[in-house]
């Protein structure tokens, strides 16, 4: 089974389309999306022609076995294709009969005799992963006091704000985690601002170590090693990630709002798996969630391989 990923160029959308194949054992090439003008400028759900939307290196010929595309350009990509198998992360914004198999989080509200259902985004945090992780960050971050919080920040999008004033009450929750004697290990993200940067760089050092954007990438360092972890309520797929781990998981709310995170949240809180963020370190029994396995081998049960 020959297997290629097909999303635009964003990090997020490539780490789930592969998380997906890597767990079906597949080792995918990566195929780039890259809309033409005018099309660029318009959604892909208003293009008539998707196929003459885009570059054509994208669906050169000879195109593999698979595709897996995660997004709404690859969703119109995929369903203007016939040939490989089709398999679309995320919810498609079109017809499912489209594709061989839709892979859809239960917060998009979607069914169908080929959608499968998951609790969280896809993604390729993997135990295995996580424990190559630990052991390069444990020893880095050894020198701080425990328990250890690993504070994933995001930023601001269509949905939700964090600027300076979001900024001033997540460093003030974090220093009451300070006060009652933990250690932080805080990791911005690319849409972080600045000056949100500027604040949590106020923590004492002591206790508070900040990536500062360079070096190694902390990301899964954190994950691995943390006893509790805060994260924005901004992103589905670090959320996804942290609730994949064996640490209990806080959201600290962000001003906004989004129907699909909103109900994603809400899902995580009824499962007992996440629990808001009030400037307490909070612990309680969780297990893993992580339903990419299962997703992957139904994808292979179903399509035969």
């Amino acid at each position: 089974m020959t297997a290629a990923i097909l999303t635009e160029a964003y990090a997020g959308l490539r780490a789930q389309a592969r998380g997906l194949a890597e767990a079906a054992g597949l080792v995918p090439a990566e195929r780039t999306i890259v809309a033409r003008a005018p099309w660029r400028r318009l959604p892909p759900e208003l293009w008539p022609w998707p196929l003459a939307a885009i570059e054509p290196e994208a669906v050169a010929e000879p195109l593999p076995d698979m595709l897996i595309g995660c997004g709404g350009k690859a969703a119109a990509v995929l369903s203007a294709l016939s040939g490989p198998r089709r398999v679309i992360v995320q919810h498609p914004r079109r017809a499912i009969r489209n594709f061989d198999l839709v892979v859809a989080a239960r917060h998009d509200d979607l069914t169908g005799p080929n959608v499968l259902v998951t609790r969280t985004a896809i993604h390729a945090v993997t135990p295995a992963r996580l424990a190559e992780a630990a052991l390069t960050w444990r020893p880095r971050l050894a020198r701080l006091p425990r328990p250890l919080v690993s504070v994933l920040v995001g930023g601001s999008n269509g949905r939700f704000r964090l600027g300076p004033a979001e900024g001033a009450t997540l460093t003030a929750g974090l220093q009451k985690l300070l006060d009652a004697g933990a250690g932080l290990a805080i990791t911005p993200s690319r849409r972080t601002d600045p000056a949100v940067v500027a604040q949590l760089a106020t923590l004492n050092p002591a206790c508070a170590w900040l990536w500062d954007g360079a070096g190694d990438n902390p990301y899964l360092g954190l994950l691995a090693c943390a006893d509790l972890i805060v994260v924005t309520g901004d992103s589905v797929s670090m959320l996804s990630e942290a609730v994949a781990t064996a640490a209990p998981v806080l959201v600290a709310a962000l001003p906004g709002r989004s129907r699909r995170i909103g109900r994603f949240v809400g899902g995580l809180m009824a499962d007992g798996r996440v629990r808001p963020f009030e400037g307490r370190a909070e612990m309680w029994d969780v297990s893993p969630i992580d339903d990419t396995p299962w997703a992957a081998a139904e994808m292979r049960r179903r399509l035969g391989f």
